[in-house]
């Protein structure tokens, strides 16, 4: 296991000066008296709660690289040599390329995705508003579901609001849901979150009378934090507005030493919180009515990386509220805009996380009850993450929620088009070495203009083009995936497809170590049993 040394990382442009360091605290072994630098308690010194977060905060993603003692790798996905679910099982037949990877969620009124993803919640925060057309047409054009995070309208600088305080219109609210819709073909849909702010603005009565939303997801928490969304803003106004507009904005801008410091230039940003929610049965059941009563066709449920209790609640409550979806989102997760620290340290593993997730719904099941479909989240960024995910939960598992993954080819895409045009140096030889052209670079472009036109593809944003591009590697590899374990849809997939690597991970998921999957029937096969016939040994 890799040393998780916590007084330096990549995320906070820190480094330990030492080579020898202590393994706990993350301090170098010998810390001199007069060191110029530059670990993270040397840079707190004298930019303090900076240090709390990854920087340069908005315009980078970050992911938490603490190493845990099992996760998915310690999971290993079975193949077979005969057989086949879902197709005929013959070579003419079951191919790779007829293998389904669609898959849907939902209740009375369900969402069909071409591939089991969609994306992790796309909030206020700045990579999200910069980057919003080439991850919403994105999703869009690869057929999944996309996710507006929270706190959207309550940060939108032109947010206009009614006589009862609440919002009256969201000018960039309305811009991410047109840009999905404009490219929507019937696959998947544009969910958006709500968390005690948005609530308070009356968000949902509005994305579900002007903009025709239909899915409105209640937020508990994600993989990252435990406490509330965040943004950072530069300007001292920016905070005053958003701290009349309800939020916790630190450190607080109506205080003098603080707007002090801020003229001074030692104060150079201010961070917006939100609040934390406190979960009750009955005001959550009610708040499920009440959003089915303003014209929800669906609700779905977010949850984070807490303990076991908090898990049982959201899939007892999903259960009892009939939600179209609960998504579970484990450790270590977050894109960037949340605390470095508790990004590492705080919740439940996702492998952790998800094993309890498959005990708690088999036991409700037992007892007759409906088991809502689930979402599995907390940095998974390939086909094989999206089939053990899958197989992990199954039968309740649908799909895999991706944060960065999704995020990375769109900003990727983004990046192309600007060196195209010849910015920050023209393109780079990772991407020359394929041509100069958007024809020559992506190998998706000729698929997606024989679909949209010649003339319409070019109206695409090139990030959106990588979204789908990534996404057909993701889909492909998956039904290879899916075709080596004879599975040729996505609801065939069973716990059975896995073994682990490790005692611990078997004794974690209760998935059959991998020296005991399948022992029996390969015993059987060898003292002459398969099947129940007799098999004829040679003499």
């Amino acid at each position: 296991m890799n040393l998780h040394r916590p007084n330096a990382n990549e995320a906070l442009q820190t480094k330990n000066r030492s080579r020898s360091v202590a393994p706990q605290s993350g301090i170098c072994s010998r810390c001199v008296d007069g060191c110029k630098g530059n670990c993270d308690l040397f840079n707190a010194t004298f930019r303090g709660r900076e240090l709390l977060y990854p920087t340069p905060f908005g315009e980078i993603t970050a992911g938490a690289d603490k190493d845990y003692p099992e996760d998915y790798s310690h999971l290993q996905i079975m193949g077979y040599a005969m057989g086949a679910e879902g197709v005929a099982a013959d070579p003419d037949h079951a191919t790779f390329p007829r293998v389904s990877t669609e898959t849907f969620f939902g209740t009375d009124h369900k969402i069909k995705q071409k591939i089991p993803m969609f994306t992790g919640a796309l909030g206020s925060t700045e990579i999200a508003r910069a980057n919003w057309e080439h991850f919403a047409v994105g999703a869009a054009i690869s057929g999944i579901s996309l996710v507006c995070g929270e706190n959207v309208c309550g940060i939108d600088p032109a947010l206009e609001f009614n006589s009862k305080g609440k919002v009256k219109k969201a000018p960039d609210m309305e811009r991410r849901v047109e840009a999905y819709r404009r490219y929507d073909e019937g696959w998947g849909d544009i969910l958006v979150q709500m968390n005690v702010e948005d609530t308070r603005l009356g968000v949902a009565e509005y994305v579900l009378d002007k903009l025709e939303v239909e899915t409105i997801e209640l937020k508990w928490g994600q993989g990252a934090k435990c406490i509330g969304g965040e943004i950072k803003v530069a300007e001292l106004e920016r905070a005053l507005e958003l701290k009349r507009r309800g939020y916790i904005v630190t450190p607080d801008p109506e205080n003098e030493a603080v707007q002090a410091g801020y003229k001074e230039g030692a104060i150079k940003e201010f961070e917006r919180h939100s609040r934390l929610g406190f979960i009750d049965q009955e005001a959550f059941m009610a708040e499920v009515d009440r959003l089915r009563a303003l014209g929800a066709k669906r609700v779905t449920l977010k949850t984070g990386a807490y303990p076991m209790r908090e898990l049982a609640m959201a899939i007892r409550w999903a259960s009892d509220a009939k939600l179209d979806l609960l998504t579970i989102d484990g450790a270590p997760g977050g894109t960037g805009m949340s605390p470095w620290r508790m990004m590492a340290e705080w919740g439940i593993p996702a492998l952790h996380l998800h094993s309890m997730t498959y005990e708690l719904c088999e036991r409700l099941a037992k007892r007759g009850a409906w088991v809502p479909d689930i979402a599995f989240a907390g940095g998974f960024s390939s086909e094989d993450h999206i089939f053990k995910a899958l197989a992990l939960g199954a039968p309740y598992c649908k799909s895999v929620c991706m944060g960065r993954a999704l995020m990375i080819p769109g900003m990727v895409g983004k990046n192309i088009a600007k060196w195209l045009d010849g910015e920050d140096g023209g393109l780079p030889s990772t991407v020359k070495k394929y041509g100069n052209s958007v024809e020559e670079i992506f190998v998706s472009w000729e698929e997606l203009a024989k679909k949209y036109g010649s003339k319409e593809v070019k109206e695409l944003p090139l990030g959106a083009v990588g979204i789908y591009t990534a996404g057909e590697k993701i889909r492909v590899g998956l039904q290879q995936l899916m075709a080596g374990a004879r599975k040729w849809r996505v609801d065939l997939i069973t716990r059975d497809d896995l073994a682990c690597l490790t005692k611990e991970a078997a004794e974690i998921t209760g998935l059959p170590h991998v020296m005991d999957a399948y022992r029996q029937e390969a015993l059987d096969v060898i003292d002459g049993v398969e099947n129940g016939y007799s098999l004829k040994v040679a003499s």
